[in-house]
């Protein structure tokens, strides 16, 4: 039995609008009590571009619906987890590539991707794009995901001289991505083979590029003064310091942030039911009864010929219509 005083994740999501006209961000979480893995699934749909918020819906929808599907496995599999990561991208992109193919108004629109999966205190992850994965410990915050824009060779202009730093940080370039998820070949992904260990007390905060209108110290700030409270009560301080900028061109903001509780032994393992594995009638087992005929219990004495006479004479089961009763 789990006998923890909290669960071993605290986490906590949060999503804005910002200044822009449409929320083009989605992101889903689920640390289920009781057990030792969770998934986070993040995509920034393309801004500008058509139907952003359809494809971020799209990748955000299939990912997670993949990595749902094979979570049971996690623990039990934990070396297969970066192959779930890729596979459930992939395919992703393939529903995306889809949806574009029929519907042609729509080409061009695309989004970023993380994805995460815990498995006790280890974490695996892939990323598509520029939205950051970042990890606070000992009050240092740093990104531990590739940055797929334009925004490192302009940093790397900078530190080399060739640009000045307020250039550097308002180039209209800086923003644009290397790569991302359109249905077509994604050129970069980053999806390590080996997890990230955490300790207790970490914070790691899955978010958009919306996010980063603060720069990293004052994230850093605050997650660092508030890293005793609660995730949600982290993720509020976060947002109000986004409202407090009051930038018109605030982008989309969404997050998760994940607090390690404690690192403590596995005590409930979850494992999935083999596909092959026919379940028997127990009277502890769903199933279906037939309210038919004379009522219920009919269907067990019923005899072969009572069976067919009956499925003659069964009117066709009605069909659900939208709108209809």
């Amino acid at each position: 039995m789990w006998r923890s005083p909290e669960p071993r994740f605290d986490v906590a999501s949060a999503i804005c609008q910002g200044g822009r006209d449409y929320q083009e961000d989605a992101i889903v979480t689920d640390f289920p009590a009781g057990t030792d893995i969770g998934v986070v699934v993040l995509a920034d749909g393309m801004g500008g571009h058509a139907a952003g918020d359809v494809a971020s819906k799209i990748v955000v929808t299939e990912v997670f619906s993949e990595l749902k599907f094979e979570s049971a496995n996690f623990q039990e599999y934990e070396g297969e987890v970066p192959n779930y990561l890729t596979s459930a991208a992939s395919n992703a992109n393939a529903c995306v590539r889809d949806y574009v193919v029929d519907n042609p108004k729509t080409r061009g629109m695309g989004a970023t991707l993380v994805s995460l999966v815990m498995v006790e205190n280890r974490m695996y992850w892939m990323s598509i794009g520029d939205s950051p994965l970042y990890h606070l410990r000992s009050g240092k915050l740093r990104q531990l995901n590739e940055d797929h824009s334009m925004a490192p060779q302009i940093d790397a202009m900078v530190k080399s001289g060739l640009i000045d730093p307020e250039t550097g940080k308002n180039h209209p370039d800086r923003n644009c991505l290397t790569s991302v998820i359109l249905g077509d070949r994604v050129s970069r992904s980053d999806c390590p083979k080996t997890p990230f260990t955490l300790d207790v007390g970490d914070i790691v905060v899955v978010s958009s590029d919306g996010l980063q209108y603060l720069d990293e110290a004052r994230i850093e700030k605050i997650l660092q003064k508030y890293r005793r409270r609660k995730s949600a009560e982290i993720a509020e301080h976060l947002l109000a310091a986004i409202n407090e900028l009051a930038d018109p061109d605030q982008d989309n903001v969404s997050f998760a942030v994940i607090k390690l509780n404690h690192n403590k032994p596995v005590t409930q393992a979850t494992r999935r039911k083999p596909i092959d594995l026919v379940g028997d009638a127990s009277a502890g087992s769903t199933r279906v009864v037939s309210l038919d005929g004379n009522g219920y219990g009919d269907a067990e004495n019923a005899t072969d010929a009572d069976a067919a006479t009956e499925a003659e004479e069964r009117p066709e089961p009605f069909r659900l219509v939208a709108g209809g009763k």
